[in-house]
C-alpha cells in the first residue's frame, strides 16, 4: 500500500510496526523492546488479517498471560475491527479450560469440572498424606512446578523438581485422587490438553484446522508446558506470530523459560524476526543507561532502543550513607517537585528488589505527609507476620490485651483452641482480674496436658522477651534464623524466635516463607533505633500505631507508588527512583550465570519504566539480617555507562576508577565531604579495629579548625567520631 492510501489504523504505525503487521507466511518473532508499542502491533495485526486478508475472526487465536492483558487486547482490537470480537483472545489457562470442556470425554472428565485453587490443592493433599499444612503447601508448590514443565509422576525428569522417592509417590497418589474427584488444578489446564493432543491425532487435527492464525503476547513469559501446547496446536498450514522481549524475561522463578524466545527461530523452522526498537516512553538518556547494562547479557538476541521523544534529564545516581538517608532523599525529591508544581504524587514510583524494603519509605512518607500506595503486597504493618509480631509485643507490655492474646496464644498451634481461650477469658472475668497472664498461671492446671504444655510454651516466650528487654539476654542461638544488632532489636528478635512465630512463617511455604522472614527481620532492624527498655518498647509501638492510623486516613488516588521491580512489568511512571543498588541486595551475591542475567534484565525493566526522570540510590551501609553491613555498589552500576549519569554524593572507593563521570554541582550536601583527611592518615572506606568496639569502616571526614574529625561506623551499629591528631592511635587501620 502507498503511504497516502493507508487506512487510519495502519498509518498510525511506524514503518517497522507496519512490516510486522503485514508479515505472513513463515512463523514470526516480533522482538518488541520496552515502550515500543507491541500491544498496538498485535491488535492491529488481528484487525489486518480480518479486514485485508479475509481471515475468519473465529479462526484467530491470541493468547497472553493475564486476564487484564487479554481484556485490553480484546477491547483495543475491537476498536479497530468490531468483528475481532469473534476471535478467541484468552489467557493460556483460559484457553486450556475451554479446550478441556470441549474435549472432556477424551480427558476422562465431566465437562462441568471444577478448577482447584491453591487452598483446594492443599486440602486434597491432606487426604493423601498426613503432614502439616506448611509441608503440604511446599509439596503443592513442587507439583505445580512439575506441571509447568509438563512433567508427570512417572517421568524420568521429575528429579529436577524434587529427587526424593517420597515426592514421586505423593505426586502419583495426588494425581489418582484428583482423577477420582473429576476435577483439575491450575497446572492441568495446560498439561492435560498436551496429553490429549499428543495421544489423539484426530483432536489435534481438528484444533489445528480451527485456528489458522495463532498469536502469543509476552512470549518471553511462556513456560515449558505452554511452549509444548503451542507446538501441538500449530500446524504447517497455520500462521504463528509471537511477540515478546528477551530483555524483559524476569519470571524464571515462576517457570518462565527465556530459551523459548531465544530459540524460537530454530524451533519453528527458520522463523523471521522483526525488531521493534523505537521507544515511545523514555528519553534518550534513560534508554542509553538501560542499554549499557543489558548488553552485558549473553543470552539475548540483541537490540538497541531508540528514543522517539529525544533527549531529557540525565539520570541521577545518589551515593548515600544508609537506608535512613535513602528514604529522606526520596522524600526530598518528591516534595521539592510537588512544591514547585512540576509533578503530582502519582507521577512518582519507588522501586525496590524485596517487599521488606518498603518499611523505611513508609515510615518516612508518613512523617512527611506524603501519600503512598503499595502495589503487589500489603502495607508493611498489615502483613500477617508483622501483625503477629506486634501482637506478641503488645501482650508482653500489656497482659490485659485480649485482642493480641487471641491472635497469638495458639499460633503456632499449641493445643489451645477457641473453647480453651474462651474459658481462660471467662475465668478472668469471674475473678475480676483483667491480667490474662496471671489468669493463665492460675488456671493452667485445669486444662488438658496438651493445652497446659502450650500455655507453658507461650508464657515462656513472654518471659524470654521480658528478659531480653531487661538486658538479661545479649546473644541468640546459632540455630535461629533472625538476627539483631543493638537497642530494642534484641528484645523483638528474641520474642519472635522464642514464640515460634518465626519458624511458623518460615515454614509457611518455600517462596512466601522466605519473604515473611525478611519482613520480620526488617521489623527487628527498625527497632535498633529505640532503647531496649520498657519506655523504648512503648515508644516503638506508639510510633507504629500512629503510622497505621495516619495511613488509614489517606484514601487519595494521588499517591506515590511503592512497588517491587518484578511488579513493575508493563507499567510506566513519569518519575522513577530505583533504590537499593548494592551487591548482595540487587543483585544477590549468590546469583550466577542464568540467574545473574535475569537480575540484569530486572534492572533493565526497572530503568525502562521511567518516562521523564530516573534516580538511582546506593547505600554505603545497610542493616541486613539484624547486622550493620558495609555495602558495595551494585555490579550493574559498575557496568553502566557513567556518561549517562549525574553523580551525587561521595563516590565509594570500591566503585573503582570510572571514566566520564559527571558530578552534580547542586547543593546535595550542605557540608563539604572529603575523600582523604588533610593529614593524610585516613581515607573514606578504610577498615579499622578498636579494642572497645571491634571492626568498623570509616564513613565520614570533616575538616575543622582542630584538624580532621573522623567518623567510623562499627559492625555493632554504633558510630564513633574522633579527632585524628589526638586519637588516631586508638584505631588500627586494617586490610579488607
Amino acid at each position: 500500500m502507498e503511504q497516502n492510501a493507508l487506512p487510519d489504523y495502519l498509518s498510525a504505525l511506524n514503518e517497522t510496526q507496519r512490516n510486522a503487521v503485514y508479515h505472513t507466511g513463515r512463523p514470526l518473532l516480533i522482538l518488541a523492546g520496552a515502550g515500543s508499542g507491541k500491544t498496538r502491533v498485535i491488535t492491529t495485526k488481528i484487525a489486518y488479517f480480518i479486514r485485508e486478508k479475509n481471515v475468519k475472526p473465529w479462526s484467530i487465536l491470541a493468547v497472553t498471560f493475564t486476564n487484564k492483558a487479554a481484556k485490553e487486547m480484546a477491547s483495543r482490537a475491537a476498536l479497530i475491527e468490531p468483528d475481532s470480537e469473534n476471535s478467541m483472545i484468552r489467557t493460556f489457562h483460559s484457553f486450556g479450560a475451554w479446550f478441556l470442556r470441549r474435549n472432556a470425554e477424551a480427558a476422562k472428565l465431566n465437562s462441568n469440572f471444577i478448577i482447584y485453587d491453591d487452598d483446594d490443592v492443599v486440602s486434597l493433599l491432606s487426604s493423601v498424606i498426613d503432614k502439616k499444612k506448611d509441608e503440604l503447601r511446599l509439596i503443592a508448590a513442587y507439583i505445580a512446578r512439575a506441571k509447568d514443565r509438563n512433567i508427570g509422576p512417572d517421568s524420568e525428569e521429575l528429579p529436577i523438581i524434587n529427587h526424593t522417592k517420597e515426592f514421586r509417590a505423593i505426586y502419583a497418589k495426588y494425581e489418582e485422587r484428583m482423577r477420582q474427584t473429576g476435577n483439575v488444578d491450575f497446572g492441568d489446564l495446560i498439561k492435560k490438553p498436551i496429553e490429549i493432543l499428543r495421544q489423539q491425532p484426530e483432536i489435534a487435527e481438528r484444533i489445528q484446522d480451527r485456528f489458522s492464525v495463532i498469536m502469543v503476547d509476552e512470549y518471553q513469559d511462556a513456560n515449558v508446558a505452554q511452549f509444548e501446547l503451542l507446538k501441538k496446536i500449530t500446524s504447517a498450514g497455520s500462521y504463528l506470530c509471537v511477540v515478546g522481549d528477551d530483555d524483559q524475561s524476569i519470571y524464571r522463578f515462576r517457570g518462565a523459560e527465556v530459551q523459548n524466545i531465544l530459540c524460537f527461530s530454530d524451533m519453528f523452522g527458520g522463523a523471521d524476526i522483526i525488531k521493534l526498537e523505537k521507544n515511545y516512553r523514555s528519553t534518550r538518556e534513560i534508554l542509553d543507561l538501560a542499554n549499557s547494562v543489558v548488553k552485558n547479557n549473553k543470552g539475548r538476541h540483541g537490540k538497541k532502543l531508540e528514543a522517539v521523544r529525544g533527549s531529557g534529564k540525565l539520570p541521577c545516581l545518589y551515593f548515600l550513607d544508609n537506608q535512613e538517608r535513602e528514604a529522606e532523599v526520596c522524600a526530598d525529591l518528591i516534595k521539592t517537585s510537588i512544591r514547585q508544581k512540576e509533578t503530582r504524587y502519582s507521577d512518582w514510583a519507588i522501586l525496590y528488589r524485596t517487599n521488606a524494603q518498603s518499611l523505611g519509605f513508609e515510615n518516612e512518607f508518613i512523617h512527611r505527609k506524603i501519600p503512598y500506595r503499595i502495589v503487589g503486597s500489603l502495607k508493611f504493618y498489615e502483613r500477617e507476620e508483622i501483625k503477629d509480631a506486634l501482637a506478641l509485643l503488645s501482650f508482653m507490655v500489656n497482659p490485659k490485651d485480649e485482642v493480641s492474646f487471641r491472635r497469638v496464644v495458639n499460633k503456632p498451634a499449641r493445643g489451645i483452641g477457641e473453647i480453651t481461650i474462651n474459658k481462660i477469658l471467662k475465668e478472668r472475668w469471674n475473678e475480676h482480674d483483667w491480667d490474662i497472664e496471671a489468669t493463665l498461671k492460675k488456671t493452667a492446671s485445669t486444662f488438658s496436658a496438651k493445652a497446659r504444655s502450650g500455655i507453658e510454651t507461650f508464657l515462656s516466650a513472654i518471659k524470654t522477651g521480658r528478659s531480653a528487654l531487661e538486658g538479661g539476654i545479649k546473644k541468640m542461638d546459632n540455630k535461629t534464623v533472625l538476627r539483631f544488632a543493638d537497642g530494642l532489636s534484641i528484645c523483638v528478635a528474641q520474642l519472635i524466635e522464642s514464640s515460634g512465630i518465626a519458624a511458623y512463617h518460615r515454614d509457611h511455604d518455600e517462596v512466601s516463607g522466605e519473604q515473611r522472614i525478611a519482613n520480620l527481620q526488617e521489623l527487628i532492624n527498625s527497632a535498633v533505633l529505640y532503647k531496649c527498655d520498657n519506655d523504648g518498647l512503648l515508644e516503638f509501638l506508639e510510633h507504629i500505631e500512629l503510622d497505621r492510623t495516619i495511613t488509614q486516613q489517606n484514601d487519595s488516588d494521588d499517591r506515590v507508588t511503592l512497588i517491587t521491580l518484578h511488579n513493575t512489568k508493563g507499567l510506566e511512571y513519569k518519575c522513577v527512583i530505583m533504590t537499593g543498588l548494592e551487591q548482595g541486595l540487587f543483585p544477590r551475591t549468590d546469583k550466577k550465570d542464568n540467574d545473574l542475567e535475569e537480575e540484569r534484565r530486572l534492572f533493565y525493566v526497572g530503568v525502562t519504566r521511567a518516562m521523564n526522570e530516573l534516580y538511582l540510590t546506593s547505600c554505603a551501609v545497610r542493616r541486613v539480617w539484624g547486622q550493620i553491613s558495609f555495602m558495595e555498589p551494585s555490579l550493574f552500576l559498575r557496568e553502566a555507562d557513567m556518561s549517562c549519569v549525574k553523580i551525587n554524593g561521595e563516590i565509594p572507593h570500591r566503585f573503582g576508577a570510572q571514566k566520564n563521570i559527571i558530578l552534580n554541582t547542586d547543593t546535595f550536601h550542605s557540608h563539604i565531604r572529603y575523600k582523604t583527611s588533610s593529614d593524610g592518615r585516613w581515607r573514606i572506606g578504610d577498615r579499622v579495629f578498636n579494642d572497645d568496639h571491634g571492626y568498623g569502616e570509616l564513613c565520614e571526614i570533616k575538616e575543622t579548625e582542630d584538624g580532621p574529625v573522623i567518623k567510623v561506623l562499627f559492625e555493632t551499629g554504633r558510630s564513633i567520631k574522633f579527632l585524628s591528631k589526638a586519637q588516631s592511635k586508638h584505631y588500627m587501620k586494617i586490610k579488607d
